[in-house]
């Protein structure tokens, strides 16, 4: 099993615990990863823009003038598209963007991206991350501590404290570890975890 050091929010190494290797030291499939990023951007389009189309629009059906006799074109109503306040002709409607994964496939592209990022040494472990009070001044410090900037914190559970400390800090997200998701650990250049937080995630995601 591969091994990690575990600090506190000091930065004083306080031990080494073992990560699941399925998990964390698995083989990088990289296109799973690059699938997995392209749906869940895809399922947060709302795809809503819509236009009225003849159908839609409020208005009588009757015909503005006869068929025959006036030497104008037949027409059939005044919420056809060519008169002011008629439908649109082949305007935008409503589309649904969602595309599908498999679970197997998408706990597959998320232990890739973790194995990613322990091989690559973005992968830091807190025995805890409490603060003593709402500060983002000690929540910056922290991060400084461990050279980090650009950072997804994962807790096990809901800290209130961390979460309103860290809220209006640039570049940081502070995620329950039931939300970790593929987009969120691409997009931040390192990832801090508390014990708790990745056997929590370990068990989640074992084949």
């Amino acid at each position: 099993m591969a091994t990690i050091d575990v600090f506190d929010i000091n930065k004083k190494k306080v031990g080494e615990m073992e990560l699941s290797d399925a998990v964390f030291n698995g083989e990088v499939k990289e296109y799973l990863i690059h699938e997995a990023v392209k749906i869940q951007l895809a399922n947060r389009r709302a795809g809503t823009v819509a236009v009225k189309n003849r159908a839609l629009v409020a208005g009588s059906g009757k015909k503005p003038f006869k068929q025959k006799g006036t030497g104008q074109a037949r027409q059939g109503c005044k919420r056809a598209p060519q008169y002011p306040g008629g439908g649109v002709a082949f305007g935008p409607q409503p589309k649904d963007y969602n595309l599908a994964m498999n679970k197997k496939a998408r706990k597959a592209a998320l232990r890739s991206a973790l194995s990613l990022l322990f091989k690559e040494n973005k992968l830091t472990v807190l025995n805890g991350f409490e603060l003593k009070e709402i500060s983002t001044k000690d929540f910056v410090d922290v991060l400084k501590g461990f050279d980090v900037a650009k950072t997804l914190v994962i807790v096990e559970s809901a800290n209130n404290n961390l979460e309103l400390s860290a809220r209006n800090v640039k570049d940081v997200k502070v995620l329950k570890s039931e939300g970790l998701n593929i987009y969120d650990i691409m997009k931040f250049q390192s990832v801090i975890f508390t014990q708790d937080a990745v056997r929590k995630v370990e068990g989640a995601l074992q084949p």
